[in-house]
Parts: structure tokens; sequence; C-alpha cells
């Protein structure tokens, strides 16, 4: 059989044992151990193990159960709670400026947590019934709480940069300062709709009543200090890594150790919330270690085969397509994906393929992780099944029905689509600051 079809085979099996409802490293593991042995014989056994050392081997892994256990720390104690009250009060008087301190509350958040679902469950929790209680338009706040939890995957520590690193052999150190600027970028632009909207619509955003906005200085100073503390934690982290005082392991391990003895010294850290965070942390660390495991498995396959370079000259020399059409063409297929695929498995299935085509086009890798990372958000609220709609569907109140939830990101994809397009055209807007750091 030619090697092509042996391909084309592999991706279809492990496509519809994905649609059965198989877990994601089970079915990419099982496809990749299957296609060794039947390739190879015995000798195929060896492409995991081989797979296993070298994920251990990975120094920079250890990150990750760091700002999971980081995240979930700051989570469980409530001290993003505080973050909401210090928005509340100093945004309250602005038209939409409630909604626009969701946004930085999100912001704050990805910094603290790394992953999507951590926003989506505190702005769905604390953000929306406050945000529908004082008027605000039910769908716009909708879209503002998908948007804004979506920013989890982009800024750093994003754990989905620290699996694309590990699986394109990128440092990850690099990755997360190219998700700065873009990250900020798109909140910014966030904002600035928003503003925009509820400027031209007053009544999508009113600001507080006087009553409420009546809030004595020192109440506001008090709650600024217990809401920057999350600010703190994260400069306290990243600073002696861009010095270059500290690795990103002992970085990871001093935001850690900075998050639990706030817990601590706020009071709020009792063995309920240790073991909360030990357990989800624990749990979160070992999934992504099976996905990294089966997903090198998978590719050292692909490289075995020499289906990348097939597929890259199918692409260049028989269709003749230009290197920034096949890009757009990837990025199109990341879409369509994430309409039934979180960002993990799109990564994990096409990363065998994608990650040395991009390298073999000439475009840089660093910047291409970025461009994944926000492709990845635009699929997260892309109908019909987009990853965030049904997060969203599932915390929201019974007055948002899932059409409101499918209105509302329509201007917040569009102004997605309009990043994703600076990014490509302007690479320097992702590539400035890890030159500038790594130079």
């Amino acid at each position: 059989m030619p090697y092509e079809m042996i391909a084309i085979l592999m991706f279809s099996s492990m496509m519809l044992m994905l649609l059965t409802g198989q877990r994601v490293f089970g079915a990419i593991g099982f496809v990749a151990a299957a296609g060794g042995m039947l390739l190879w014989g015995t000798g195929g056994a060896d492409v995991p193990f081989s797979a296993a050392m070298k994920l251990m081997k990975w120094y920079p892994l250890l990150t990750l159960p760091m700002f999971i256990f980081m995240g979930y720390v700051l989570s469980e104690s409530r001290i993003a709670d505080d973050l909401y009250k210090m928005f509340h009060v100093w945004m309250g008087p602005v038209r939409g400026g409630l909604a626009i301190g969701t946004i930085l509350l999100m912001v704050l958040i990805s910094a603290m947590n790394g992953l999507s679902v951590a926003g989506m469950a505190i702005g769905a929790t604390i953000a929306l019934p406050e945000l529908l209680k004082r008027g605000y338009d039910k769908i716009m706040v909708t879209g503002v709480i998908q948007a804004g939890s979506s920013l989890g995957i982009l800024v750093p520590p994003s754990v989905v940069l620290v699996l694309y690193a590990m699986i394109a052999r990128q440092p990850v150190g690099q990755l997360w300062l190219a998700g700065v600027i873009p990250g900020l970028m798109m909140a910014t632009m966030f904002v600035i709709y928003i503003y925009v909207r509820c400027r031209m619509q007053p009544d999508l955003g009113p600001p507080l009543p006087p009553e409420d906005r009546d809030v004595p200085m020192g109440e506001k100073l008090r709650l600024l200090s217990a809401g920057l503390l999350p600010l703190l934690i994260f400069a306290v982290m990243m600073v002696p890594f861009v010095k270059g005082w500290t690795s990103l392991v002992e970085s990871s391990a001093i935001g850690a150790m900075a998050a639990f003895l706030a817990a601590v010294l706020k009071g709020r850290m009792t063995r309920e919330v240790f073991e909360n965070s030990v357990r989800q942390t624990l749990g979160i660390s070992c999934m992504f270690m099976w996905i990294i495991l089966a997903a090198l498995g998978f590719g050292a396959i692909f490289d075995g085969l020499g289906a990348v370079k097939a597929i890259s000259d199918l692409f260049t020399t028989q269709w003749g397509l230009s290197p920034w059409v096949i890009l757009i063409l990837m990025q199109l297929s990341f879409i369509i994906m994430g309409t039934f695929l979180d960002d993990t498995a799109m990564l994990v299935i096409v990363a065998p393929l994608y990650v040395p085509l991009v390298g073999q086009l000439g475009f840089d890798l660093i910047w291409y992780g970025v461009l994944y990372t926000i492709t990845c958000q635009i699929a997260y609220m892309t109908p019909p099944f987009g990853y965030n709609l049904f997060l969203m569907r599932a915390m929201a109140p019974p007055e948002i029905s899932i059409r409101d939830i499918y209105r509302s990101i329509i201007p917040f994809v569009a102004v997605m689509v309009g990043a994703l397009i600076a990014v490509m055209a302007f690479p320097q807007i992702a590539l400035w600051l890890p030159n500038l750091v790594y130079n």
C-alpha cells in the first residue's frame, strides 16, 4: 500500500474514533501504536517508548503543573472575586464600564491560569449575574464573557502554547512573549468595540446609578490594593524570568509559591481549597501529559512514513500553491475543525503535518504558534459546535437562550478575525517582544 494511503487511513481512523466519543489521547495513541506495529512489526514498539523518554527529559514541562496550580489556588481562594469588585467600583461610572472591566478581569484571569475554562467559569458565575442585574444587554454581555475567556489560551502563561512548544520543539519562553502583544491588542480591540457600541447605544451598557458610585475613597483604595494582588504575583513570577535571573521552571515555581502564600496571608487557604487545587492540578496535568505522549508517538509514525514531504510536494509542486495560500488554507481548516474539536485535539491531530510544513515554507514557527492560538480562539466561538458556546450554555441563566449565545459572538469573532489578519500581515506584532528579550 502506498505511504500516502497509509497516512490517509491513519487520519480517517483517528477521526472516526474521536467522533465515537473516545478520549483524545486514547484515539491518537491507539492509531499511532497500531500503525507502528503494522508497519514495522515488533520494532514499532520502540516508537511510544522513545516518545515517553523524550517527554520525561523535557525539563520545561515542569512548568505545566506549577502554572495550573497557581491558577486554581487564586480561583479557589476567591482572590478573583476581589478583582471583579475592584473593576465594579472603578469602572462602574463609565458607559459599558462593567463590560470593559469584565474584559480586563479576563486578561488578569488568563495571566493567572492559562486556560479559557477558568475565565469562562469566573465570568459566568461572578460577572454575568451582576451585568444582567445592572441592566446590561444580555446578548452583548454574553459575547463579552465568551470573547474575554478565550484570551486564556493566548495571554501567558498559556497552557496551549506549552503544548505547542512541546510538539513543535520551540522555546516556551519565546512563545509566551510572542503572545503578550497580540493578546493585549485583542483585549484592547474588545474594549474599544464595547466603549464605542455603548456610546452609540447607551441602553446596552448603562453606567452605575449615583447611589452605587458613592463609595468612599478609602474603600476604593482598599479594593484597588486587593485587586492588584494577582498582578503583583504575576510580576514576582515573570520579571525574574524576563531579566534572565531565573529559568522558566524556577519562575513557575515562584508563581505557584507566591499564589499559595497570598492565599495563606489572606486567610483563605483552607484544607478544602488546597485539596481542590491539588486534585484539579493533578487531573489536568495528567491529561496533558498523556496527550503529548500520544502526539509524539503519532508524529514519529508520520515522520517515518514521509507523509509531510508528500503533502508539501502536493501543495507546492503538483498544485503550485504559494506559501501564503497554503497558510491561509491551514487556518481555515483549524476553524472548521474547531466546530467539533477543542484546541488540544486540533493541535495534536494536525501538528505532525502542519508544523514541519510551515517550517519548510519558510515561516517562523514562533509566529505560527500565535496564529494557531488566535485561530483556536475563533474556532472556540464558531457555531454550530464551538467549545465556548456550549460552556456558556451550560453556565448561563435560563433567560439566555442558545440563539442569544450564537448572536452574541458575531461582532467579537469579527474583531478576532481582524486581529488574526493584523498578526499575519505584520509578524513583528508577535515577534518583536521575544526578539527584544532573547537578543
